[in-house]
């Protein structure tokens, strides 16, 4: 269980995290969201110590980051992939990393062999693409084992198999009963790998919920027809309060009416039906509208222009 609170951080006169509280449970995955400049970063580099708060605490299953005995058991964490000695090897960063913490040689090749690295872990890690770092990364973070596991954009760098293996990885891990923390923009893989969200803009809560929840109540939902009759259904359906836009050809989407009330009607008018089905915008489409008051940049578009 990780417990963030009160925790507040600034940068001179901005405030980069704003009295952030939340918590992180173990089983599942919790996604880590928010807009560019929302703070998720900073909040991490508290929450491990690597920038001191103004206020607040963070606490890995009762205890501060700086008071674990031997942090890489405890706590495994990847903030940036690229973080590593160009001259050095796969292997002998790990080693480093494993003497640090009273690791076996052993559990080196055990993580090499997970994250895929096993045939170039003599390499310098000057050679190394982003994505490979990322495994990098990962294989420190798995070398201590830990019930913890925070990760700021694990899949950035890697290909569509790299991601769907971290995907796998990540999900696995916190079937084991492991607490992982995941930051990351990439939402059509985050609606598939989490089941709790963290939410934050311009360092403050503004949701954590699971996934579920916070699709349901930000996003859009809709009613959607098909029939090859569909367009004598809009009179009727206009007049019962309802919002009708013509999708395609017979199919229409209607707001403001449920399916039942929607079917009833098709019924009344004796039409057949191809499709009726209640509709769901996606994780973007809600996290999108939940933080459209908290982007620090913002577009026209090149729709609009």
């Amino acid at each position: 269980m990780i417990s963030v609170g009160d925790l507040t951080k600034r940068f001179g006169p901005k405030v980069a995290v704003d009295h952030l509280d939340f918590e992180v449970r173990p089983g599942v995955v919790t996604g880590f969201l928010g807009p560019n400049g929302s703070g998720k970063s900073t909040t991490m580099r508290c929450m491990l110590g690597l920038d001191r708060p103004e206020a607040g605490e963070t606490l890995f299953d009762g205890t501060p980051y700086h008071d674990l005995k031997r942090p890489l058991h405890e706590v495994g964490a990847l903030l940036d992939a690229g973080y590593v000695h160009p001259g050095r090897s796969a292997r002998n960063h790990l080693r480093w990393l494993a003497a640090s913490n009273g690791i076996a040689r052993s559990r080196i090749d055990e993580v090499l062999e997970m994250v895929g690295l096993t045939s170039v872990a003599g390499s310098r890690l000057r050679s190394y693409s982003l994505g490979m770092r990322q495994r990098l990364g990962l294989a420190g973070v798995l070398l201590g084992d830990p019930h913890t596991i925070i990760l700021d954009e694990p899949a950035n760098g890697l290909d569509p198999e790299g991601i769907r293996w971290i995907r796998d990885v990540l999900t696995h891990l916190a079937r084991q009963g492991r607490t992982v923390l995941v930051s990351s923009h990439q939402l059509s893989e985050m609606a598939l790998m989490a089941e709790d969200l963290v939410v934050i803009g311009q360092g403050r809560l503004i949701e954590q919920s699971t996934v579920a929840s916070f699709v349901d109540r930000y996003a859009d939902h809709w009613v959607r027809v098909q029939s090859p009759t569909a367009e004598a259904l809009v009179g009727p359906l206009t007049a019962a309060g309802g919002e009708v836009t013509t999708v395609a050809a017979n199919t229409l989407d209607i707001r403001g009416l449920d399916c039942v009330a929607v079917g009833e009607m098709a019924a009344q008018q004796q039409m057949v039906l191809h499709e009726l089905s209640s509709q769901t915008g996606s994780l973007e489409d809600a996290f999108l509208k939940a933080t459209a008051g908290a982007q620090e940049y913002t577009s026209t578009g090149l729709a609009a222009q």
